[in-house]
């Protein structure tokens, strides 16, 4: 992304993180974590979990990197599948090879903190140190500066958008549509049911079960029986971006 987004602000009501790594810190509402800006105030990026568009497209979203199932890879290639895969370092470990072969056949590597922690309250300086830090992982590992943040469990304030602004990060991005361990496919808010431009977050585990690649296959028959296809998340965030529109429904 080429411009700047920090004057560019959406808060949304969102759900804790669907993410696989630690528990949940409870509920959250983005609307009561996120204070109205002050005037004159630039330094945060876009909250979003949906992005208005005609085209029949959603947009897949994996967090942590707990889950480095092989033919995942497969599948992502065979089917060009533009997943957005949010990192977190401590998670990862030793397997950053892994997702060095999916961003090969398409996938993006985004930002989702150094040790999972929930950000909202921390200071200003902790929370820097946790997306900065992931950062420079990621450019060390893939020679990349990733635009867009998940904050872990979908938690996050001013001081967040502030650290995260500072760390070149230009969109906050969280999810409408979440996949249940069971297939099913919840929402944080609005009418349940797949629609146009939502973002939808799949969660990982080393110890789920079906595999990764099998809920994702799952999901792309009810993504096709929609009427819709996977579209890619960083080109339409950043139309938008351009564009100044948000839904702020």
């Amino acid at each position: 992304m080429r411009r700047p987004a920090a004057a560019l602000l959406c808060a949304v009501l969102l759900a804790g993180c669907a993410g696989g790594a630690g528990e949940r810190p409870g509920a959250a509402d983005g609307r009561a974590q996120d204070p109205p800006r002050a005037e004159g105030d630039t330094r945060r990026p876009p909250v979003v979990d949906h992005i208005p568009t005609r085209e029949p497209v959603v947009f897949l979203t994996y967090d942590d990197g707990a889950e480095r199932d092989p033919r995942f890879v497969g599948l992502v290639r065979e089917r060009r599948l533009p997943v957005s895969m949010f990192l977190t370092d401590s998670v990862v470990g030793p397997g950053y090879g892994h997702f060095a072969r999916l961003r090969a056949v398409g996938a993006s590597i985004q930002n989702h903190t150094l040790d999972h922690p929930a950000l909202r309250g921390l200071p200003y300086a902790g929370q820097r140190a946790e997306i900065c830090g992931q950062q420079h992982k990621l450019r060390s590992r893939f020679g990349i500066s990733p635009r867009l943040f998940r904050p872990p469990y979908g938690t996050y304030d001013r001081t967040t958008l502030r650290a995260a602004a500072d760390c070149g990060i230009t969109a906050v991005v969280l999810w409408r549509a979440s996949l249940d361990a069971d297939g099913e496919l919840t929402y944080t808010r609005g009418e349940p049911g797949l629609r146009p431009g939502d973002i939808v977050s799949v969660p990982a585990g080393e110890t789920m079960s079906p595999s990764l690649t099998e809920r994702t296959v799952r999901l792309l028959r009810e993504i096709k029986r929609k009427g819709l296809r996977v579209g890619r998340l960083e080109d339409h965030l950043e139309g938008h971006l351009e564009d100044h529109r948000w839904d702020h429904r």
